[in-house]
């Protein structure tokens, strides 16, 4: 999908998951799992894709440090008017997802947050994506990465298990649960998006052995 293209013409359809409450109600249990035992503020938090900040406002709400990242402008200056309006702090960086090392967002983030980048991604940049994330995050971290199925369709490529498991081949998924997003029935019969919550934790690293 052409994103800078919608976002000029005001076409951002998925920011209405947020009034969707089953979606919300399943993306806030998401977030309290990987806050369950801890005491804010919880640590970095790198939204991909923010778009106009959605998700990262309320990972900043719930305290997280959150970093926003996103190639549009016009996106951006939505979030950042999104983040003020909310009264929470949030730093909203242009920068290309597929490039991380080179972003200059920094590295230790606990917590990455993608709700519909990578799927739109052919496989060379869904690895390039996955070797970005694996250099800025912390051994502790969590990724969430909201996709649709790779199906034959309009708009949006989609992307399959196989694919996520190339593209992060030190993470293991441990969890895949429905969105429970439903985009209104003429989107919805055309696209058949059927997205679904992929959660992936880094695997431990080998400890060496002893000579």
């Amino acid at each position: 999908m052409n994103y800078r293209f919608a976002y000029s013409i005001g076409f951002h359809p998925w920011e209405d998951a947020a009034r969707d409450p089953r979606f919300a109600a399943k993306i806030s249990e998401m977030f309290a799992r990987e806050e369950s035992g801890r005491d804010p503020p919880y640590g970095a938090a790198l939204d991909i894709g923010t778009g106009s900040g959605i998700w990262g406002i309320e990972l900043a709400r719930r305290g997280w440090q959150v970093t926003g990242l996103d190639i549009i402008d016009k996106a951006l200056e939505r979030g950042r008017d999104r983040a003020k309006q909310a009264g929470v702090a949030m730093d909203l960086v242009k920068g290309d997802v597929t490039s991380l090392e080179r972003v200059g967002i920094g590295a230790g983030y606990r917590l990455i947050l993608d709700s519909g980048t990578f799927h739109d991604f052919d496989e060379r940049q869904q690895r390039a994506m996955g070797r970005g994330i694996t250099a800025v995050t912390s051994q502790d971290a969590t990724v969430l990465l909201l996709v649709w199925p790779r199906r034959r369709r309009p708009l949006i490529r989609g992307a399959s298990q196989d694919e996520i498991e190339r593209a992060f081949p030190d993470w293991e998924i441990t969890d895949i649960e429905p969105s429970h997003f439903q985009l209104p029935k003429p989107m919805q019969w055309l696209l058949r998006p059927d997205e679904h919550w992929y959660r992936l934790r880094r695997r431990p690293r080998p400890i060496p052995a002893i000579q």
